[in-house]
């Protein structure tokens, strides 16, 4: 969709973008076709789209996919995109399935957990939501094979970033402890309209084929990082002392090799995982 058509779309519309909604929709076709080509579809796949606008990146996704779930907070689009698309309409058998939903994405993905691990999520995130809706996949029991997201520069280093790093925290650690980064590009601001005033690019998570953390872990894991990272500059064993026994977390630091002075920004995943697991484990 070029940018003219997308203007002409809203027009015959009479739509107004609403920016409380994070409505900058990504109308170049060569960036949308990067986007589409990271996530590695195959007509087997089912696609979860996030904040579908217009449709742009629905049509290509259709083109690869067999079904895509698309997932519109504001009822216009829906009703725009339900038109554009004859969603809900029967459909020849080899026609790929569109179903759009009207609702919240965050909402939706707490209110109706489901199994996702055959599903691979392709998105042009909302900027506002875009941090909270990938930790509540990375923390599902069974989140999507990949992420491919375009989303606010910042966020995004924060996703790639490793221990020792300034960009290193809670972000990082409850995505990377459930996926791997595989591959990011910069998506510049004249790719989107209308232009965000921050710089953006486009991620590519891939699902752990093994998990770093049992079910009974995920718990004692968020919490740890969270307390770990309230104030960033403080030695961890500290804070840590506000919710575990200090003698049980001296045994734990000694038998991973941590300092006691240690900061959590130079604690790296594996050892923030064993931590977890040592802390979750029945006390000796």
């Amino acid at each position: 969709m070029k940018l003219t058509e997308m203007k002409q779309l809203l027009a015959a519309h009479n739509l107004r973008l609403t920016k409380s909604l994070g409505q900058n929709f990504l109308h170049d076709a060569n960036q949308l076709r990067r986007l589409v080509a990271a996530a590695e579809l195959s007509r087997a796949d089912c696609v979860l789209e996030i904040g579908p606008g217009l449709g742009p990146l629905t049509g290509l996704l259709l083109e690869q996919a067999g079904e895509v779930l698309a997932v519109e907070k504001d009822a216009r689009l829906v009703t725009l995109l339900r038109e554009r698309f004859n969603a809900g309409q029967a459909r020849p058998e080899a026609t790929p399935a569109l179903e759009l939903v009207h609702d919240d994405a965050l909402d939706y993905l707490r209110r109706e957990p489901r199994d996702w691990t055959g599903w691979k999520m392709v998105s042009n995130l909302p900027y506002s939501v875009a941090s909270p809706i990938i930790v509540e996949l990375a923390q599902a029991q069974a989140g999507p094979e990949r992420l491919v997201v375009t989303l606010q520069l910042e966020v995004a280093k924060r996703l790639l970033a490793k221990s020792a790093t300034p960009d290193y925290g809670v972000l990082t650690l409850l995505v990377q402890a459930a996926y791997e980064p595989k591959a990011w590009f910069k998506v510049p601001a004249s790719c989107f309209f209308p232009e965000p005033d921050v710089d953006s690019a486009c991620v590519c998570l891939v699902r752990r084929a093994e998990p770093l953390l049992g079910p009974g872990q995920r718990g004692p894991f968020a919490a740890l990082v969270k307390r770990s990272f309230s104030q960033r500059r403080k030695m961890m064993l500290k804070l840590l002392k506000e919710d575990w026994p200090e003698a049980r977390l001296l045994g734990e630091f000694e038998r991973l090799g941590l300092s006691t002075r240690a900061r959590a920004e130079e604690v790296s995943l594996e050892q923030f995982v064993q931590l977890a697991r040592g802390l979750s484990a029945p006390a000796p």
